[in-house]
């Protein structure tokens, strides 16, 4: 089958539409800034960028902690609810079901369309509010949970959760996943009415030119030395032994080469542990997440877990020598050999000679590293967001329009 590329046509260069009524979007999340994790981060820059284009939102999420207060802005209102830790993923909480609470909130003030971004237990009673004040429904998929089961020891769950997710996800109009590869899983798995919108990046924050030898030097490096880095979750169902083994290889032929982890999560004792060399910057957001990626010179990215994996995308942006697996972000974005390397899934031996060769090349490397960036500069959030406009008000006609011929049929003469 030939690969399908996500319609990246910059939104300028597209054919005028007559400007689009402005909506009132219910956002349903267990997660919201400023926590760091990739959904997070997308849903704030979509949601900015819905915002731009006119559009309201009420925003239902977990209260953070005992002090959150509820954000009221001009075209932001939050709904805060009760929500419980979500165990090893530390600061962040699940909502607990809130249907009666949502279904006097939204009936004060109707929502035209409920966006629900995770499926736990908050979700749900969000589309049996829906259901049951008959507003439409879009949910998006952004974690695989399904194959998360393989990694801690729980792969005996992985087709249960499944088929939570298909049931929970079909009781949508659409379900929106972010690579075409993600949505012909779920397609082939069962799952209805799946759109594709990508993930959009901020080029001028997430850029080449954010390096800072002032930070290499706080790494004890020097501007010849090799760093390789993993940004992201360090936990198990990110594979990072595959990192590490990668850079176990690289080392031999580079002794002064080092190995930048960004992040946090349950694996980092043990990394650290294991080797006293490695260095661990923990989480980092903005100007300085930026400056860690563009400092670093090789990044390697062996998950094989994500629905997109934003990381991929920013490591492009700011110029790294990216190795990846055949899969999410990879997939669509990097042509091997050109702006970077993708080897097939699950093959470890590959994975590790693509890095050794960029490691050992440093031309073939400074070539991939030039074309990174420029491979994903049209990929403004901008776009994505007009996108993900669209979805919402063809939802909202296609709604509107059953409800109409459902009317018509229920009053018709026999």
């Amino acid at each position: 089958m030939t690969k399908s590329k996500t319609d990246l046509t910059p939104i300028a260069k597209q054919p005028a539409l007559n400007p689009m009524p402005r909506l009132h979007i219910a956002l349903v999340t267990e997660t919201w800034r400023p926590e760091i994790n990739g959904v997070a981060m997308t849903l704030g820059r979509m949601t900015d960028g819905l915002r731009h284009l006119g559009h309201r939102f009420t925003l239902v999420r977990p209260r953070q902690h005992a002090d959150d207060l509820p954000a009221t802005e001009s075209s932001l209102h939050e709904l805060l609810v009760v929500g419980c830790p979500i165990p090893g993923y530390r600061g962040l909480r699940f909502g607990l079901p809130a249907k009666s609470r949502l279904i006097t909130a939204w009936g004060k003030d109707r929502p035209d369309i409920i966006q629900i971004a995770t499926e736990g237990p908050l979700g749900a009673s969000a589309i049996a509010a829906a259901r049951q004040l008959n507003i439409p429904v879009v949910s998006e998929f952004h974690t695989n949970f399904h194959a998360y089961s393989r990694h801690y020891g729980l792969s005996w769950l992985e087709g249960l959760v499944t088929m939570h997710l298909r049931r929970f996800h079909n009781k949508s109009a659409v379900t929106l996943a972010p690579t075409f590869a993600v949505a012909r899983e779920l397609t082939n798995a069962g799952f209805r009415s799946v759109r594709v919108i990508s993930r959009g990046i901020d080029t001028a924050l997430f850029n080449p030119h954010r390096r800072s030898m002032a930070l290499r030097k706080e790494w004890g490096v020097g501007e010849e030395q090799l760093v390789v880095t993993y940004v992201g979750r360090l936990a198990a169902e990110k594979n990072l032994p595959l990192v590490t083994q990668a850079f176990a290889a690289i080392r031999k032929l580079h002794p002064t080469a080092r190995l930048l982890f960004v992040g946090d999560g349950p694996m980092r004792t043990q990394l650290q542990r294991s080797d006293a060399t490695y260095i661990f910057a923990g989480m980092r957001r903005g100007d300085d997440l930026a400056a860690h990626y563009a400092s670093a010179d090789l990044f390697l990215f062996p998950s094989l877990t994500e629905t997109f994996g934003n990381v991929t995308l920013e490591a492009l942006a700011s110029g790294l020598g990216v190795v990846a697996y055949d899969c999410a972000a990879a997939n669509e974005l990097i042509r091997d050999g050109d702006n970077g390397r993708v080897v097939p899934s699950n093959h470890e031996n590959a994975f590790i000679a693509a890095a050794l060769e960029l490691a050992r090349n440093p031309a073939i490397l400074a070539t991939l590293r030039e074309r990174a960036h420029t491979s994903v500069r049209h990929l403004d959030w901008g776009h994505i967001s007009g996108q993900m406009a669209d979805v919402f008000h063809r939802t909202v006609k296609s709604h509107d329009r059953q409800q109409r011929n459902d009317m018509i049929f229920r009053f018709a003469p026999d």
